[in-house]
């Protein structure tokens, strides 16, 4: 499909970590242009009160905010004064993104008319299953007592309770199973852009430093969605390695801040969306960008 003059950027950032105040000060100093839509992709806080900060603050200043949620902003932590857990707390969550006019992945998925589209632009909540194992183990409880003996523990395990689901991988299942029905459901002319916490395939985690976090880091149910639901870019966070691949010929953007330890390093300004249409001049790469950390350390 040609792309359709328009006005606007689509944008997308990720793992804003305000509870950093250096990162916090990134979200303060945040603008968009009056037609710009912005992607957040999760990891915005772990409190509820930062969280709606955040995007109450990003709504004002874009003309469509849309959130896909990350590991952190599911926690039910001590440091919160709202406890709820699991399913409970994510709904919480939808219901403070409507109140801000902020799209969820609950809402009708928009289509951007902007420059580089007709594209629906689909936030995604999935999880992950401990698909994503290490070499050598077949079991979930193979790779879990593999990455403790290397010292990688997420803190999820302690943190993201799947409430009232039995596990995280049950929760992340269903969660698969109700998104690929909507995504069925699309209109065929029309390319999407997936944003989603977690990368939809598992090379991006190729390049992890500890390669056994990647069992926190997706699901191989979605692995061929990039091809089966029309994608121009998989937008995604978590592993705080900001770059660009391309697999099958289909675009993957890792748009996370990170935290201030890691975006310091880098020769780029922090705290700047990617833009995602009209798709940047870029060749992509398998590794981490220059000045870029390889990877995550154990407890995210």
């Amino acid at each position: 499909m040609e792309p359709t003059a328009g006005p606007g950027q689509l944008l997308a950032i990720s793992d804003l970590h305000i509870s950093y105040p250096e990162n916090r000060r990134l979200v303060e100093e945040l603008r968009g242009g009056e037609e710009d839509w912005l992607i957040v992709a999760g990891d915005i806080a772990e409190t509820v009160e930062d969280i709606r900060w955040t995007l109450a603050t990003l709504a004002g200043r874009f003309r469509k905010v849309l959130w896909a949620p990350g590991n952190h902003d599911l926690w039910t932590h001590p440091k919160d004064t709202v406890t709820l857990r699991g399913v409970a707390r994510y709904e919480h969550l939808v219901e403070v993104c409507r109140e801000l006019g902020v799209v969820t992945p609950e809402d009708l998925y928009p289509v951007w008319h902007g420059a580089g589209g007709p594209a629906v632009v689909a936030p995604l909540f999935l999880g992950y299953d401990y698909s994503f194992l290490p070499a050598g183990c077949t079991t979930k409880a193979e790779g879990l007592a593999y990455a403790e003996s290397t010292g990688i523990v997420c803190n999820d395990e302690y943190l993201l309770h799947p409430d009232p689901y039995p596990t995280r991988e049950a929760w992340c299942r269903d969660r698969v199973a109700r998104t690929e029905e909507r995504l069925a459901g699309l209109p065929a002319d029309l390319p999407t852009v997936l944003a989603n916490h977690y990368p939809l395939d598992r090379h991006p985690t190729e390049v992890l430093w500890h390669p056994e976090f990647a069992m926190w880091c997706g699901t191989t149910l979605t692995a061929d969605w990039h091809r089966r639901f029309r994608v121009a870019t998989m937008v995604y966070g978590h592993l705080h390695i900001p770059r660009t691949t391309w697999h099958d010929g289909v675009r993957f953007t890792e748009v996370s801040v990170g935290y201030p330890r890691e975006w310091r390093k880098r020769p780029a300004a922090p705290g700047k969306p990617r833009r995602i249409l009209p798709m940047e001049d870029e060749t992509g790469d398998r590794g981490a960008a220059p000045g870029v950390g390889r990877g995550r350390g154990g407890a995210p």
